[in-house]
């Protein structure tokens, strides 16, 4: 699961105006096994950053060798409406200029269209 999958997480829940409280990271394995992990976020979010570092934190925790996967999907879970959700003000420049650029570019893709998540990006089914 890369770059190209979590932005489009993000996106999908920002569209309609969602935060996810958790993420469920899910792997799929030959034979038709499958494994589920379940994290909260420590406050609701849509944001690429707090969507991909507990994205990260999930990876990790599955601890994965070499095996048969055949599938990874990542799920926001337990949705609210952002407007439920308070806005805390940041000190952290680094942050708040991520987050203006993340809405210019939800507003490039609105206008362009969805296909456009990142140069050459390719998103498919694992074979």
């Amino acid at each position: 699961m890369g770059r190209p999958a979590l932005l489009q997480l993000g996106r999908l829940l920002r569209h309609p105006g969602q935060t996810a409280r958790a993420l469920t990271f899910i792997l799929r394995f030959a034979g038709g096994t499958r494994g589920e992990k379940t994290r909260r976020l420590t406050e609701p979010s849509a944001h690429d950053d707090d969507l991909r570092t507990l994205a990260y934190q999930l990876m990790d925790a599955a601890d994965l060798q070499r095996g048969r996967l055949t599938g990874i999907s990542l799920k926001g879970e337990d949705l609210v409406d952002a407007d439920q959700v308070a806005q805390q003000i940041s000190l952290d420049t680094a942050r708040e200029a991520r987050l203006v650029a993340e809405a210019a570019m939800d507003r490039i893709r609105d206008k362009f269209g969805q296909g456009i998540i990142g140069p050459a990006a390719v998103i498919r089914r694992a074979s």
